[in-house]
């Protein structure tokens, strides 16, 4: 008898440590992560009707709390939406939040840690409390000639950064959607948009899964820049290294053969300088830099520019890891090194990469937010720029951007070439099958002190389309950024 108390007593004093601990971990431990779930619609309805702060651009709200209803007091409101809604996503009570309003929920919403003392000064005024405002780094003029160098219908992004900072001035994507209508206090006409806006191929609805920082896309000889680095990292290639530029590139044992670029010049040398295999972008070089240096040696390059890290904390939004594939055969690692096969990169990573080419080597942390102020307009976060990664030498960027200086001036990036700037930039073409492409540039100008860099990717495009909506349209960014 006494035995089974004791076993029962054990029991009861285990179940109630458990559920003590359950309370713990709930009330202590992850309530920040809780709050934070963009599922969590206890959170969203206790906040949904409240004063939230405005998410601005040049001053301006692109995301702000006006007048509700009898029922609602506050009802969130998106001015240019479709140009704005990959940046600030949307605040619904049913879908929960996403971009922006969902990163930065805390501080729009009142109940950060930062705004403590003013939600005391508030409670004893017998006011609301009141979220505060989220100041980006965007620049509302590139932003949207950006949007607007994307045709309707056509799927594509479009990243400009400052890559001395990180700062992120532009980031656009197509096909977009007005976050307006998902955020919208009728229940059913909320539903209706979301169903409909999931329907659109590519739609930037989730940052982590598509847009510039989420869709991952073969990145076609954009990635040649990564071999380059690499070789010149090794220290058995340098300026003067004459590589091998057959017309197609042959592996024992199987019957496949790479082909080089037809779109240039390639064809006219069987021998190419880099200067040359990367102004006409030929393939078969740098598929013989990655087969003589190995799989191990392009990875680790591809890491050090950031494939597979993080992109620190001051970015915000979700984003997905870029990828360069393992346990490769020749055939494999040949087609890699030109940044087909299973090669994936968002928008935003070869934007980084391009960034720290033309920061001598150092790879800045991208950042949307330039200031976060309380309802008294008191600066309560100023990020300032941070140094992400080391990607290469000062010494390899500096050739590099030569090189990339004479793709735009004698290669076949000529159409983003701006009278007077030197102009560094890197096209590339990823085939998809059936005539179609990703079509890339990437760049920076001026190349002797670089003040803004521009990636471009249009997908889904034949050749022709492609080169009239990459590099042309970056020199458009280029002179915008310039002239200001």
């Amino acid at each position: 008898m006494n035995q089974a108390i004791r076993h029962s007593w054990i029991a009861a004093v285990a179940m109630f440590a458990l559920i003590f601990g359950a309370i713990s971990y709930v009330q202590v431990v992850g309530a920040d992560e809780l709050k934070a779930n963009a599922w969590n619609r206890r959170a969203i309805l206790q906040n949904y009707c409240n004063d939230r702060g405005a998410i601005l651009v040049g001053g301006a709200a692109i995301a702000e709390s006006v007048p509700g209803n009898e029922s609602c007091k506050f009802q969130r409101k998106y001015n240019q939406p479709e140009l704005y809604a990959g940046l600030t996503g949307y605040f619904s009570r049913s879908y929960g939040v996403t971009g922006l309003e969902g990163a930065m929920d805390a501080q729009l919403a009142g109940s950060s840690d930062q705004l403590f003392f003013d939600r005391i000064g508030q409670l004893f005024l017998g006011n609301q409390p009141k979220g505060a405002s989220v100041e980006l780094t965007i620049d509302p003029t590139i932003q949207k000639l950006a949007y607007d160098l994307i045709p309707d219908g056509q799927r594509g992004s479009i990243v400009v950064t400052d890559p001395k900072t990180g700062n992120i001035l532009a980031m656009v994507s197509k096909p977009s959607y007005d976050p307006n209508s998902i955020a919208t206090q009728d229940i059913a006409k909320e539903q209706a948009a979301y169903n409909e806006a999931i329907k659109i191929p590519g739609v930037n609805l989730n940052p982590s899964v598509s847009g510039p920082t989420g869709a991952l896309l073969a990145p076609g000889s954009v990635f040649k820049l990564v071999d380059t680095a690499a070789a010149l990292n090794s220290g058995k290639y340098n300026a003067d290294s004459v590589l091998p530029n057959p017309a197609q590139m042959s592996f024992p044992g199987i019957q496949y053969q790479l082909p080089n670029y037809a779109g240039g010049n390639c064809y006219t040398r069987t021998t190419a300088s880099f200067a040359f295999a990367l102004q006409q972008s030929c393939n078969t070089p740098f598929a013989s830099i990655a087969r003589d240096l190995g799989e191990n040696a392009i990875a680790q390059q591809a890491s050090k520019f950031g494939f597979g890290q993080e992109l620190g904390d001051q970015l915000k939004l979700d984003y997905a890891k870029s990828v360069f594939p393992s346990d490769l055969d020749a055939a494999g690692l040949a087609q890699s090194a030109i940044g087909q096969r299973d090669v994936r990169a968002t928008p935003l990573q070869i934007a980084l990469m391009t960034s720290a080419i033309a920061n001598g080597g150092v790879q800045m942390a991208p950042n949307l937010i330039k200031a976060v102020r309380s309802p008294d307009l008191r600066v309560i976060e100023e990020p300032k720029p941070v140094a992400l990664r080391t990607s290469t030498t000062p010494e390899i960027a500096g050739q590099i951007t030569d090189w990339m200086t004479s793709v735009v001036s004698e290669g076949i990036g000529s159409g983003a070439a701006v009278p007077g700037v030197q102009v560094a930039g890197k096209t590339g073409t990823a085939e998809l099958g059936d005539g179609l492409n990703n079509s890339w540039f990437t760049g920076f100008a001026p190349a002797n002190d670089p003040q803004v860099s521009v990636t471009v990717v249009m997908q889904g495009v034949d050749i022709t389309t492609g080169a009239q909506l990459t590099s042309p349209n970056a020199k458009k960014i280029f002179e915008a950024v310039l002239n200001k």
